[in-house]
């Protein structure tokens, strides 16, 4: 990674289209409780990923939910890294060029693939999924593990919203976590990243 430099969080563009609000508000809890007093030298460390795009633009590519975290806790400006130059790529060869990274989502709230002209211009434009919160509040209960495969969580998202009322991670968010640990359990779960039984010894 090149040196760290500073930025508006508002001049970044993200690369998906989601986000779990519930975990931007943990995340925006977690940020009060252990950071605000030390906002400087936390970014001086962990600068946020970000690639140079066309016109110049600055592409973050990871941390998402705590980039709108930090900017509803009126944090208006982080320290980046610049991954990659790409800068000179034509947008198509851009987005080709991320999506053989793995470094874009495009993704809705559905889970239905949307074309790179509707992501978000800004942090602020992330819609919410709440079945990418019901994912983390999952991986935080222990039902799989952290896993580095490139969107890890959206995965997990896009299984539980095909057995989970919609109604029921809205309003009864609990009751659908229990579901999503059975759920977790099942070998129809084996797919994906961090299914809990690939780490369990042999008998």
């Amino acid at each position: 990674m090149s040196e760290s430099i500073k930025l508006a969080i508002k001049e970044l563009a993200p690369t998906q289209l989601t986000a779990g609000m519930r975990e931007v508000d943990r995340k925006r809890l977690r940020w009060r409780r252990k950071h605000d007093d030390r906002a400087a030298e936390y970014f001086d460390l962990h600068p946020f990923p970000v690639i140079l795009g066309p016109a110049a633009r600055h592409y973050l590519i990871d941390r998402h939910h705590l980039t709108r975290a930090l900017f509803e806790e009126d944090i208006r400006v982080v320290s980046v890294s610049i991954v990659a130059d790409l800068s000179a790529l034509s947008p198509d060869e851009f987005w080709a060029a991320l999506e053989m990274r793995s470094w874009t989502h495009p993704y809705d709230e559905r889970g239905v693939r949307r074309t790179y002209d509707e992501l978000p211009r800004s942090i602020e434009g992330l819609v919410d999924d709440p079945y990418r919160s019901l994912a983390g509040a999952l991986k935080r209960a222990g039902g799989y593990a952290k896993d580095k495969a490139p969107f890890s969580e959206f995965r997990w998202a896009d299984y539980l919203r095909c057995h989970i009322p919609h109604e029921w991670v809205e309003r009864d968010f609990d009751r659908a976590l229990g579901l999503a640990m059975s759920l977790a359990d099942s070998t129809n779960a084996a797919s994906l990243p961090g299914w809990r039984r690939h780490s369990e010894p042999m008998r």
